[in-house]
């Protein structure tokens, strides 16, 4: 008779129990432009290469998520991903350029296409800047 009693207490307190939500940070996420990037004027086959990228954070509530990378044949598509807190009282002071970059492997010759997000244009369309890098043996 004990352990069900015992049993029925401690079923009534995780019953009980609630998930406090309120004061939790939520998030939503944005995809932010390429202001400025470092790429070398040919690549060599089988080397690696650390591509540098620069980016302008809108608000100190956006914070560095991860680099959006897409690739499609020998074309790579990149962009800041960034998490942006909602409901806080943000600055509109601009903080500094903040920097961040990825290593890029050569695995085939030709050329690659690098097309870096720069923003939207007035009709709402994704802007990008194309860069041709040819690959050497």
């Amino acid at each position: 008779m004990k352990k069900i009693a015992l049993l029925l207490v401690l079923i009534s307190t995780l019953v009980g129990c609630t998930l406090d939500n309120e004061n939790k940070d939520t998030y939503s996420y944005s995809i932010l432009p390429i202001d400025s990037y470092t790429l070398p004027p040919t690549f060599k086959l089988g080397e690696t290469y650390a591509i540098k990228l620069k980016y302008q954070r809108p608000t100190a509530c956006y914070l560095f998520e991860g680099i959006y990378y897409n690739k499609n044949l020998n074309t790579r598509t990149i962009a800041i991903q960034a998490a942006v807190k909602d409901n806080q009282a943000c600055t509109t002071e601009l903080p500094p350029l903040s920097e961040a970059s990825f290593n890029f492997q050569v695995t085939s010759t030709g050329s690659y296409i690098f097309k870096f997000y720069k923003g939207k244009d007035a009709e709402n369309k994704d802007l990008y800047e194309e860069v041709v890098v040819q690959v050497t043996p």
